[in-house]
């Protein structure tokens, strides 16, 4: 059984495979002080919910785009699973080329989540994933991961309005009622929902303009579903993109 974990800035998502196939996974809020043993007594807990064992898993990987936490996640694995974890990073295989002026400042999450695009779409495609950061990284037909974009994300845009606005409340991404809002909440949830999508539609397009308008688009990260119904240029949602790019790149490192 594999264990692959993507450790987020604000989730940890991680699951377990059988072969090909994901038999469960997971979500908990990233904690950057964790450490090896908390994060042990987190994944044996857990795991415990769904009648899967520590002595199952055989083998492991981890993308931590929180640089404190990758250690802690290997030092784990050798604790508490006895063997050493597969880290995303610098001299990993991949089986797809770079092209980035430094490759090292590359979030592994990114590279990860264009693996797994490229694999499942086979063509040209741009993966827009609505994190902590929303961030849109485009593969060429070739199979070239050929760098990306990075925009504030959908929380970190709500904090900042309501940080420099004393006056307006805190709202949670729920769908609109109308685009003209009837009240403040439903003012803003309107501007971020509709906000962001134009956003994306808009760099999409960009996007298609240079790599050719067959470029396929695929979504992932927590708030895609709260978004991506209001995009015109999204064609499909993948909440389990980056763990599939995990077992992949585990798979090309065996």
């Amino acid at each position: 059984m594999l264990l692959v974990v993507d450790v987020g800035n604000t989730q940890t998502h991680f699951g377990v495979f059988v072969g090909d196939e994901l038999r469960e996974h997971w979500r908990f809020a990233t904690v950057r002080e964790s450490t090896a043993d908390e994060l042990g007594a987190a994944l044996r807990n857990l795991l415990e919910l769904r009648s899967v064992t520590m002595s199952e898993i055989d083998a492991s990987i981890v993308s931590s785009t929180v640089p404190v936490l990758g250690p802690e996640w290997c030092e784990m694995a050798e604790r508490y699973l006895s063997h050493e974890m597969l880290a995303v990073g610098p001299g990993i295989k991949t089986g797809m080329p770079i092209r980035y002026d430094n490759p090292r400042e590359i979030g592994p999450d990114r590279l990860v989540n264009a693996v797994a695009a490229y694999e499942s779409l086979g063509g040209p495609c741009v993966v827009v994933d609505f994190g902590t950061a929303i961030t849109y990284d485009p593969v060429s037909a070739d199979g070239e991961y050929l760098g990306g974009i990075i925009s504030p994300g959908v929380e970190i845009s709500l904090e900042a309005l309501t940080e420099r606005a004393a006056a307006l409340p805190k709202i949670d991404v729920t769908p609109p009622r109308s685009l003209i809002g009837k009240t403040t909440i439903d003012a803003i949830r309107s501007g971020i929902v509709y906000g962001t999508a134009g956003q994306v539609d808009a760099i999409v397009r960009r996007l298609r303009k240079e790599l050719g308008q067959q470029t396929a688009t695929i979504a992932t990260g927590g708030l895609a579903n709260s978004i991506v119904p209001y995009t015109e240029t999204i064609e499909a949602v993948d909440d389990l993109l980056t763990l599939t790019g995990l077992r992949l790149i585990y798979e090309r490192n065996r």
